[in-house]
This record gives structure tokens, sequence and C-alpha cells, in this order.
């Protein structure tokens, strides 16, 4: 318990010193985060006899996220973009010289890791600069998504653990409940209302919103890293924080609900 309690401590300083204070924090941060995460999870498809190309997926997958970290604050042109062109090529490339039974697996697990990944995670620097906000970095929307996504996971568990008795994905995850599930959507919308009154920057119901999509979509990312880890029949996609397990267990609600916020600010800015 002890031990848990000082990783979760050290995990929370850590990404809020990534979230708060400064663009370099947020990408040294995030981009190790993305580094991680993408490690993990061409390990557990390792785990699963997949063979993807573990490290020059992690290494394009994490220069994709610096790459758009540059874009966004405008420190590199949106034009160079176009270098990832001949960058994927080589994941063809290279599959040629790893003399694979099945070139076709590694090369689609290969770019799964980068669709599940480093996409998502590519588009938080949107909350971070975006014309609703203005240029530069501003926290106010990353801050917001992940406290909502915690208030919202929180809220589940201790409605869910009290009232929980509609399974809402059994076969997946047999102990989320439709009334925890509920529970947490309504805790994460009532404190959306400190964030409409602290940045107005949306209005309340445009933060109920916000809360709703990082609430469902935070669901779905939850159910789908459990689907990957009931079929290896594993409890914790990796051991990197003690007590806490992966960091896929970790940010698996904010893979699938990072690109639905984005979409949905990149909404509400221009149209």
């Amino acid at each position: 318990m002890k031990q848990r309690a000082i990783t979760g401590t050290l995990f929370v300083a850590v990404l809020m010193g990534g979230i708060l204070f400064h663009p370099y924090a947020f990408l040294a941060v995030f981009g190790l985060i993305v580094v991680l995460s993408l490690y993990e999870f061409y390990g557990l498809l390792e785990k699963d006899g997949k063979s993807p190309q573990k490290l020059l997926g992690t290494i394009i997958g994490t220069f994709f996220f610096t790459s758009i970290f540059l874009v966004s604050q405008e420190i590199m042109p949106t034009s160079y973009l176009v270098g990832f062109i001949p960058i994927g090529i080589l994941l063809f490339i290279a599959e040629l010289y790893r003399k694979k039974e099945s070139p076709y697996t590694g090369l689609a697990f290969t770019m799964l890791g980068f669709l599940y990944i480093a996409l998502p995670f590519s588009s938080l620097n949107y909350l971070i600069n975006n014309p609703l906000l203005g240029k530069g970095f501003h926290y106010e929307f990353l801050l917001a998504f992940f406290v909502l996504i915690w208030t919202g996971d929180t809220g589940a568990y201790l409605v869910g653990s009290q009232i929980g008795k509609r399974r809402l994905f059994e076969r997946i995850s047999p102990k989320k409940s439709w009334e925890g599930s509920i529970g947490g959507l309504i805790t994460a919308m009532a404190v959306s209302w400190f964030f409409s009154h602290y940045f107005p920057v949306l209005n309340l119901w445009q933060w109920f919103g916000f809360a709703a999509i990082a609430v469902v979509f935070g669901t779905y990312g939850d159910l789908v890293e459990s689907l990957f880890k009931r079929k290896l029949g594993i409890k914790d996609s990796g051991t990197i924080l003690p007590g806490h397990g992966g960091m896929l267990d970790r940010f698996d609600s904010a893979i699938l609900a990072a690109p639905a916020i984005f979409t949905y600010i990149y909404s509400i800015a221009n149209f």
C-alpha cells in the first residue's frame, strides 16, 4: 500500500509538471509516456506471438509526436510533416531484412501501435495550442481532460461498488456497471461546472459536452485495453509503475478520449 501511494504521488506530480509548467516540460513528460506506452504495447503483442517492429515503431511513433508538438508550437512548418511519407516507407524496407514468416502481420501490428498510441497522444498537442486559447502554451483544456477522466473513473467506482447491478460489458469487464458509468458521468459533469467558472473559454453546456465525451470515450478506452489484457490472460499491461501496473493501465482511458476531445474542440473552434 505504501509503495502504491508513493508511486501514485510521484506519477501525478510528474504528469502535472508536464501539464502546467512549460511547453518543453509537456514535450518531455508526454514524449516519455509515448515511448514507454509504445514499447509496452509492442511487448504485449510479442507475448501474443506477434512480431511488430518494436524498436523502429517506437522511434517513428515518438518522432511523430515530437513533430506534431513542434508544428503546434509553430517551431516547425507544417509542410515538414510530408517527411513522414518516406519515413513510413522505412517500415516496409525494414521488413525485408527481418525474414519473418508473416511480414503482413508484422507491418500491420507495427502500424496498429502508431494508430493506437502515437496518434491519440499527438492529438493532445491541439489542446495546449488552438484557436480558442490562442497561440502559445495553455494548460486549461489539457488539465480539464485528465481531471475529468480521473473524476469520472472515481465516480464510476464509488457508485458502481455501492449500487452497481446491471453489467455494462460483462464479457470484457465483469465489474463495470451501467449505474457506475452513469455515476461517473454525473460526477465529471459536476466537476466541469468548476471549469466553466474558472475557465469560461467554453460556456457551461460546452463544458458539459467536454466532460461527457471524455467520460464516454474514456470508458471505451478502458474496455479496449481490458479486451487486450483478457486475450493475453494478464492483469496488468506492465510493471513500470509499482502498485499501479503499466503505462497503458494508467492511460487506457485517455487513448480513445484524446482524439474524441480533439475533434470536439476543433469543431467548436472552426464551425
